[in-house]
């Protein structure tokens, strides 16, 4: 019991260090999106390295580097978090913050999509009855927005592509981030001296607190990720399927209340289908679980 309040006390933290995100990335400014994504990479790869070298898993990340379709998938697993990762500092950062919340609200929606068109899994009446609110939900906000709101739609299908590439390569989530970063590390060093080289960088000239926040964020992606690694082995899946909203809930919170993002009547109808939506297909999964286990509890008295 202890181990498993722990598991979702570790789980909530991280959740809400990722939620809390849109207030750290303004502060890295006048630095553009992409030199914020250049050094959150670098210095990732940095306390990564750092972190295989503490917990003695260099031999586990050498077999890693070793397994050449492991080493493809975590490449590939590499670009799309990129994608991930750009879009979203430049939603935060250019006052998109709830349709960014948007994206992680439909990300789970998205994968079990994947799932389908991918996996050929197959999905229960309500399942589908809740992708098809999401879809309608989607179809009203590109009316209100004027556009498809495809930041959301961007972070939701990078992260499920990015879901799906981590559990095909099946690799602890330590060394998997430190082969990626390792992957594109080269390319975001090459980026910030270039940015050096032709004057354009802002690592310095704005105080030591901004040289500190930006190298920060190589911390800020490994804890978070810590904490979820430590809760995924002491709590069930479901416990950690519901915690995923915290994370967009906050996001969503202080892009309204904090940023005082515009909230029209029909973008509030439109994030309620959502809600909906996901309100669904977690009670029909909930459910399916708990039927699934009665069942195979009552095989196992027969």
């Amino acid at each position: 019991m202890a181990e498993t309040r722990r598991g979702f006390l570790l789980g909530a933290a991280a959740y809400t260090m990722w939620g809390l995100f849109p207030l750290y990335w303004p502060l890295l400014e006048p630095a553009g999106a992409i030199e914020i994504l250049a050094h959150r990479i670098f210095w990732s790869l940095t306390v990564m390295l750092a972190l295989v070298a503490v917990t003695r898993r260099s031999g586990r990340l050498r077999a890693v580097l070793r397994d050449r379709r492991r080493l493809l998938i975590l490449a590939m697993a590499a670009a799309v978090i990129t994608v991930n990762w750009g879009t979203y500092i430049w939603g935060v950062n250019n006052k998109h913050v709830v349709e960014t919340s948007l994206g992680y609200f439909i990300n789970p929606l998205v994968t079990v999509l994947m799932g389908v068109v991918i996996l050929g899994e197959r999905l229960r009446t309500l399942q589908w009855v809740a992708m098809a609110i999401a879809a309608l939900a989607v179809v009203g906000l590109t009316v209100e927005y004027g556009r498809p709101p495809w930041i959301a739609l961007v972070l939701a299908f990078s992260f499920a592509c990015y879901g799906l590439a981590k559990k095909k390569a099946n690799t602890g989530a330590v060394e998997s981030l430190t082969v990626e970063t390792m992957v594109i590390g080269p390319v975001a060093l090459i980026y910030l001296l270039f940015l050096t080289g032709s004057g354009q960088s802002h690592f310095t000239g704005h105080g030591t607190l901004h040289v500190l926040l930006l190298v920060g964020t190589g911390v800020a992606t490994a804890i978070p990720l810590i904490c979820f690694g430590a809760a995924a082995t002491r709590v069930s899946m479901t416990t950690l399927g519901l915690l995923q909203y915290l994370a967009p809930t906050i996001q969503f919170a202080l892009g309204v209340f904090l940023f005082g993002e515009p909230m029209p009547s029909m973008r509030w109808v439109g994030f309620g289908l959502v809600w909906l939506a996901l309100a669904l297909f977690t009670f029909e999964s909930v459910r399916h679980r708990r039927r699934t286990l009665r069942l195979a509890a009552e095989a196992a008295l027969v």
